[in-house]
């Protein structure tokens, strides 16, 4: 944690120092960095305004994969887009809420890079007042692409990933990055208008007593997602021989960063409501980066049979199943997997 005696690091600072300290965080790539969490920080205004802003509810519109958006789901991805066509880092961007990628526009110089994000994760909570986030995913565009983009460009494994981040919208705004040297929290000033260093090289616990799943499905869940949390709960009594707690947000952005901070497993496994799909969760914008980020910080990120970081994509919303979080835990539950 930095200390409040300490003269603060703000963000762009972190990214210059880095890239003198490794030589991996090339201009264009900090330049592409400090407009996302710029573009973030103008979502974290419009979701505290929440209805003196005018943007809850829904927004009468469904995204690519056939769900209701809400209106800030309609005005995050707007920011994202208009933040960073004109800046000459990217040769094109892919949204979660969009069908295709999309192109810079021809009047703007073109970049090496390629982003992707999910411009508000858990979006149904908005209404509430439940915390919400925006998830993003940076890959280097292949050289000789640069001006002619494709869609094949983006479907990269996770492991070809140069930058990974959330920004949790919460009583306080964090920004959680990793550029491949470990896990870095930052915290929104807002009287300043910056972030701030408040945490380096996160590591998550690689024993926990906390899990993360909908049991709502339970009734759908595959035997070895069965076993593992009836052990779970089974608590001190049962063959693990402790209590476990359960936690559900039903924001991802969420529920990882309490993984982040303390520790736990979070699931959404395959099961028979999401097995036609391939899963729950979207490869491209919510698990790649997210496992990007678990395991800088010291954690893994499955799909109970595979590591996800591993996965050749296939298309540009494709989903999986997603077990991530404190080592040991997930080990554990992929090696029921494995037994079947």
């Amino acid at each position: 944690m930095t200390p409040s005696t300490q003269k603060p690091i703000f963000l762009t600072q972190f990214l210059i120092e880095e890239q003198r300290a490794i030589g991996e965080v090339k201009p264009d790539l900090r330049l592409l960095l400090e407009i996302v969490a710029r573009a973030c920080k103008r979502i974290s205004i419009a979701v505290g305004k929440g209805a003196l802003g005018g943007v809850l509810g829904d927004a009468g519109s469904d995204n690519v994969q056939g769900e209701a958006q809400k209106k800030l789901d309609v005005l995050s991805n707007d920011i994202l887009m208009e933040a960073n066509e004109w800046g000459g880092h990217l040769a094109a961007l892919a949204s979660e809420e969009m069908d295709e990628p999309v192109m810079i526009p021809s009047q703007y110089p073109k970049g090496g890079y390629l982003l992707l994000f999910d411009p508000l994760d858990g979006s149904s909570n908005i209404d509430v007042n439940i915390s919400v986030g925006t998830i993003f995913s940076v890959l280097s565009c292949p050289p000789d692409h640069t001006l002619t983009p494709c869609e094949d460009d983006f479907l990269q494994p996770g492991v070809k990933q140069v930058a990974a981040g959330y920004t949790v919208y919460g009583p306080s705004t964090v920004l959680v990055l990793t550029i491949g040297n470990g896990v870095h929290q930052f915290t929104l000033d807002r009287e300043l208008g910056s972030f701030v260093l408040t945490q380096s090289h996160i590591r998550i616990p690689e024993d926990t007593r906390e899990f993360a799943i909908n049991a709502s499905n339970s009734r759908y869940w595959e035997a070895p997602v069965k076993r593992y949390i009836d052990e779970c709960t089974a608590g001190k009594d049962g063959p693990r021989g402790k209590d476990f707690n359960m936690r559900w947000v039903a924001s991802m952005v969420a529920d990882v960063h309490r993984i982040i901070t303390r520790g736990g497993v979070f699931m959404y496994p395959m099961d028979e409501k999401s097995r036609e799909k391939g899963g729950k969760l979207r490869l491209m914008y919510e698990a790649n980066p997210m496992s990007f980020i678990i395991e800088q910080a010291g954690g893994a990120a499955t799909t109970g049979r595979e590591r996800i970081l591993d996965i050749q994509p296939s298309k540009l919303h494709q989903r999986v199943p997603v077990i991530l979080g404190s080592k040991n835990e997930v080990e554990r539950v992929t090696a029921y997997h494995k037994e079947g």
